[in-house]
Parts: C-alpha cells; sequence; structure tokens
C-alpha cells in the first residue's frame, strides 16, 4: 500500500478545530507567564483605561461648562432682543425723530434751522394724528385739539407755514428757530409725546 517516497500520513481535508484551539491555548498560557507579554499587554491596557477615563471626563466637564455658558448667552439675548410693547417702541422712535429736530435746530445752518422747524411740525401732525384728532391738515387738526399749549402750537404751525409759502425769502435767525422749537417742545410736553 504504501509506495517508496511518500509520506506515511495522508493530507487533511477537513478543517481541524482541535488544533487551533490547542494552539490558542497554548499562545493564552506563554503569555500569562511572568516573563511574557501578557503581563505588558495588561498594564497598557490599564494606561488606555486611564486616559479613557480621563478624556471622558474633561468631555463631560467641557459639555457641562458649555451648556451652562450657553444658558448666560441666551439669558443676555432674551433681555437684548425681547419685544417692545408698541406704545413704548413708538415712543422711542418719536424720541429719535425729536433728537434729529434738535441736532437741526443746534445747526450754524439757515437751511437746518428751517428743515428743523418743519420735521416738527410734521411730529406734530403725527402726533395729533395718533391722538384721534381728525381732519385733512394740521390746521383742520388743531382746530379740534383742545390743550393748554394749543396756542403755542398755533404760533409754531404758522412759522412753518410762513417758510413753506414764502421760501428761501421768509429769514429764520437762530432766535426764531430756538423758540418755535421750544414751542414744539412744550406741545409735545404735554401731548407726552417726548
Amino acid at each position: 500500500m504504501y509506495e517508496a517516497g511518500t509520506s506515511a500520513t495522508t493530507p487533511i481535508h477537513f478543517l481541524n478545530l482541535e488544533f487551533f484551539l490547542r494552539l490558542l491555548y497554548d499562545t493564552a498560557v506563554h503569555l500569562s507567564v511572568p516573563g511574557g507579554i501578557m503581563p505588558f499587554l495588561t498594564s497598557v491596557w490599564n494606561l488606555v483605561t486611564m486616559v479613557g477615563y480621563l478624556i471622558a471626563l474633561v468631555s463631560l466637564i467641557s459639555l457641562v461648562y458649555a451648556i451652562v455658558r450657553l444658558k448666560q448667552v441666551y439669558e443676555a439675548d432674551a433681555v437684548n432682543y425681547t419685544t417692545l410693547d408698541s406704545a413704548h417702541a413708538e415712543n422711542m422712535t418719536e424720541h429719535a425723530r425729536w433728537n434729529h429736530i434738535l441736532t437741526l435746530v443746534e445747526s450754524p445752518l439757515e437751511s437746518d434751522w428751517r428743515q428743523s422747524i418743519i420735521e416738527a411740525d410734521i411730529m406734530l401732525n403725527d402726533v395729533l394724528e395718533h391722538h384721534g384728532y381728525e381732519g385733512e391738515t394740521l390746521g383742520e387738526r388743531l382746530k379740534q385739539a383742545r390743550f393748554e399749549s394749543i396756542n403755542e402750537a398755533w404760533e409754531a404751525h404758522k412759522v412753518r407755514n410762513e417758510i413753506a409759502h414764502q421760501g428761501s425769502t421768509f429769514k429764520v435767525d437762530d432766535t426764531l428757530a430756538y423758540r418755535t422749537i421750544q414751542k414744539y417742545k412744550r406741545v409735545f410736553e404735554e401731548l407726552k409725546a417726548i
């Protein structure tokens, strides 16, 4: 049966599971020997575990800090971006208009003085309209108006009409401009527009 030059064992044509399990067992036993590689791998694994815990702790602290800081930013933004009630917003708009008028009247130019009186008259028209006075023009609204500074409103409006109808031939000096704006100011203060 056996021929010369042939091996006494026949080749294996199936998976020898016992061989591989024995190889795995021998390797594990040899790794755990004090001079083997297993103690080194264990210490490396312990180091990796500690570094992992440290990274997780730092990440957790960073996450908590970011959440707290984000909440602070949202609270600060809430103060800056809250909606104003319409009365307060309108009052701020009127203050901005009034500040612009004051800037114009404080200018050294006659054209700015004229512009400040015209702007104040437009603002008076808007304020009276907001208070419910009806009419096509400011004159019609002033005829219906009943407040203490009505005469000052009429005097200031007459100066504006002179500027509008006479144009550059009507001379406006700084005294006239300041007095006229002061009359508008008293009216606006009474009507609580500024």
